[in-house]
């Protein structure tokens, strides 16, 4: 019986080569968005399952109250993971990890060479047993137990030693810490959140001891022991803080997040210094297109498939003459459906491995064809072919298999009226969503645009950042700044301790010493050059001293106009008051409000200050717009010449400012892809639905052509039909894509508002496409000679 049916439904297909055309390309290009997407789903959900203990480990997150608002930070205190150790009788083991000097480059020195490290980081050993990290030379057991080791990736043993071995040799820190190599670990894969190329030991490292409740910069993993309950070991963990830290003091508790949601659940959170940042709202919205995609193609099969019911109902009712039951005739057309998405399996297949390199290149991922034999791609794919074939052959195949022979075959035989009527209901439903769609890309193509085009308030382009944390002694920075001064492509220098969108110390701003409430406020030690080289808009006062001695204990502080709103000074009455940012400072200067942060974040309070307390770790050089390979060599060339043991490495303002939002144009990429794409899928299945339309209607085509209708007024009259139907879409459409987009945009602290020209256009263009489809099919009928149509009657 299945080989019979499956012979029936290939001479189906070779038999009615356009609909089986339509239906396998509509349906092939359906499942090859489909199975794109899902590659990219897959990846981001299997991030850290590679570790043997992922259910146990969970990491510790600080939730700020009071003074710094209520965010949560992927940083804790460094007594945090010793205390955990020591009181949380439910934790096996914990482990810190700080990013080098709070995030920064590591320079380093290895055999006369000069090198860059930006993924440094400070561990505690017991690291190494919580991910069971593989260590292919040395041993794990004793590779940090003492101070002054490291352990590097294969990669950067490679990098740095070449095929020597590097056991044994010595890597200079920052022109300032030897570190002895004790051994060689396999790389991370993609899919890890630790993303480390060199970890050294903690131990004799300034924090190693430290029993500091303050300071909130490490991040901290802990191994809960077996079978015991996390809501258990919180509760455990509060009672350790409120054990170590009065009430009136804790700006801050803590939380727990399991290994398993750290890359998709943080992308909100502060402070994190992991490189591999995902988010799981952006894997919801692929996952909802995917199945939109899905949906509207198989939408295609059916709606092409029901509307050939005609033609195939005198095979149905013949079949069953000769005996043939409702149920194997269910079984024929759902053999039929099998077999097109089975091809269009295939051709998705194949279609995917010959897009790979282009989606990968769109979505920045490294996605290989291995993932496409994984058994669990393999039965995913088998398991959209499943659904596709129940859903798409469903109800096809209940509403042809019911026909009755007597009524089949009888000449009076009529259209039902709840074919065409579900039809219509699924022309409808796929326009609804190609209308949403569209609008959902305009809305973030103009988001995308604003967060490019807004003024930040300062000007990041022509501003280089060189790294200058190995930099050692006043004397030396000096020079090196006095030098970039002399070229003369350079108009401003400034050296900071970070720029706009990094992150730099969080303190709190009080109007005076003893008051217990503040604001939250961000602080960045600079120099006189801040001004010039970001180009910031001075509201009142001048920019920071230009001269400070190391005896000159007084702090001068340049606040924006956030904070000196908070004070309840005007930019003038502020100059010359006194507040406290931990100590005394002096207000010299007000700048205008700029945003330091990403856009989904308001501007909070900042402050540039020259305290000596924290150290400078960029350069900020800015340049005349000009030749900038020539601007670049000779910053290069004075840079090794004043410092010729250090690396020349530098990055653009404006690029770093752009990679914030990177995810955000990721998203944006491919929701414009694939949404054209779907809408192709959409139209495809209309042309084949206004072909079959015009097949049908050719006699009604003939005898109005006869009767002296013009070309114009048939193909009007056809494509009325589908027009009403887009029209009818348009108004279920737009809600939806305006509910669904305010809530993406909810996500911006700046943003655009919804235009109503955004619906117009958008109505536009999908009742175009439903049109420029359809009327090709039309006018093609109404040129069709009316003999050839009227010769059977």
């Amino acid at each position: 019986m299945f080989k019979n049916n499956l012979k029936v439904a290939w001479r189906n297909l070779k038999s009615n080569k356009l609909f089986s055309g339509i239906n396998i390309i509509g349906l092939s290009m359906g499942l090859t968005i489909v199975m794109l997407l899902f590659l990219f789903i897959s990846h981001e959900r299997s991030f850290d399952s590679m570790f043997p203990k992922k259910d146990r480990i969970q990491r510790i997150l600080l939730k700020t109250n009071g003074d710094f608002g209520f965010e949560t930070w992927a940083t804790v205190p460094p007594v945090t993971a010793l205390a955990m150790k020591e009181e949380v009788t439910n934790v096996e083991s914990a482990a810190r990890l700080l990013k080098h000097n709070f995030g920064r480059p590591a320079s380093l020195r290895i055999n006369n060479q000069n090198f860059t490290e930006n993924l440094f980081y400070w561990v505690d050993k017991e690291l190494l047993t919580i991910f069971d990290i593989e260590l292919v030379k040395g041993e794990a057991a004793t590779a940090l137990d003492r101070p002054g080791t490291v352990i590097l990736s294969e990669t950067a043993a490679k990098t740095y030693f070449n095929q020597a071995n590097p056991i044994g040799q010595t890597i200079l820190v920052d022109n300032d810490r030897e570190l002895e190599v004790t051994g060689v670990y396999k790389d991370f894969p993609e899919n890890s959140t630790l993303d480390a190329e060199i970890m050294a030991s903690s131990n004799g490292y300034w924090f190693y001891d430290r029993k500091s409740w303050s300071n909130a910069s490490f991040e901290t993993y802990c191994l809960l022991k077996e079978n015991v309950s996390v809501d258990a070991t919180q509760t455990q963990i509060d009672q350790m803080l409120d054990a170590n830290l009065p009430k009136e003091n804790q700006w801050y508790s803590f939380g727990l997040q399991p290994l398993s949601k750290v890359h998709l659940y943080s992308a909100s959170y502060g402070n994190s210094y992991a490189s591999r940042i995902g988010d799981i709202n952006e894997v919801r919205n692929l996952t909802y297109l995917a199945i939109l995609i899905l949906l509207i193609a198989c939408v295609n099969y059916m709606n092409l498939t029901t509307a050939r019911s005609q033609k195939r109902s005198k095979e149905v009712g013949i079949s069953k003459t000769l005996g043939a039951s409702s149920q194997s005739l269910v079984g024929r057309f759902y053999v039929e459906t099998g077999l097109i998405t089975a091809i269009s399996i295939i051709l998705g297949v194949a279609l995917t491995l010959l897009l790979l390199p282009s989606f990968n290149s769109l979505t920045d991922q490294r996605l290989t064809m291995d993932l496409l034999l994984n058994p669990t791609f393999v039965m995913a794919a088998l398991g959209v072919w499943l659904v596709t074939t129940l859903f798409s052959g469903l109800y096809p195949s209940m509403y042809l298999s019911r026909f009755l022979p007597k009524e089949i075959l009888s000449p009076s035989l009529k259209r039902g009226k709840g074919n065409v009527a579900i039809r219509k209901g699924l022309v409808i439903m796929q326009f609804a969503a190609s209308t949403a769609l569209i609008v959902g890309v305009m809305v973030i193509y103009q988001q995308t645009q604003y967060i490019q085009n807004k003024n930040l308030g300062f000007a990041a382009d022509n501003v280089m950042a060189i790294s200058i944390g190995g930099l050692r002694g006043d004397e030396n920075r000096n020079a090196l700044e006095q030098e970039f001064k002399n070229l003369s492509e350079v108009t401003a220098v400034s050296m900071v301790q970070g720029y706009p969108g990094m992150d730099v110390s969080g303190r709190t701003l009080r109007r005076k010493g003893t008051e217990e409430q503040g604001l939250n406020i961000q602080t960045n030690v600079t120099d006189a050059g801040i001004v010039d080289a970001l180009k910031l808009h001075l509201l009142a006062g001048s920019s920071l001293p230009k001269f400070k001695s190391e005896k000159d204990t007084l702090v001068e502080v340049v606040l924006n106009k956030k904070a000196i709103d908070y004070l309840g000074f005007t930019p003038e009455e502020a100059i010359g008051k006194e507040v406290y940012i931990g100590v005394p400072n002096t207000i010299v200067g007000v700048v205008d409000d700029f945003n330091y942060e990403s856009l989904h974040q308001p501007i909070g309070a900042y402050a540039f200050h020259n305290s000596t307390s924290e150290g400078k770790s960029f350069m900020l050089v800015r340049f005349k717009s000009g030749n900038l390979t020539n601007t670049v060599a000779d910053l290069k060339s004075t840079f090794t010449r004043i410092v010729p043991n250090l690396d020349f490495n530098y990055s653009f303002l404006d690029q770093n400012i752009a990679r914030m939002y990177a995810r955000e144009k990721r998203a944006g990429q491919i929701s414009i892809v694939f949404c054209m794409l779907a809408i192709f899928v959409a139209a495809l299945g209309l042309f084949g639905l206004a072909a079959y339309t015009a097949e049908q209607r050719r006699k009604e085509i003939g005898i109005r052509k006869v009767l002296g209708a013009s070309v114009g007024k048939i193909s009007q009259m056809l494509s009325m039909d589908f027009a009403r139907l887009v029209l009818i879409a348009l108004l279920i459409g737009f809600p939806v894509a305006y509910f669904s987009m305010e809530n993406w945009l909810e996500g911006f602290a700046y943003r655009i508002d919804i235009q109503w020209w955004v619906f117009a256009l958008s109505g536009t263009i999908a009742l175009g496409i439903a049109l420029l489809t359809v009327s090709f099919q039309s006018i093609r009928a109404a040129l069709t000679n009316p003999t050839k149509s009227l010769r059977a009657e």
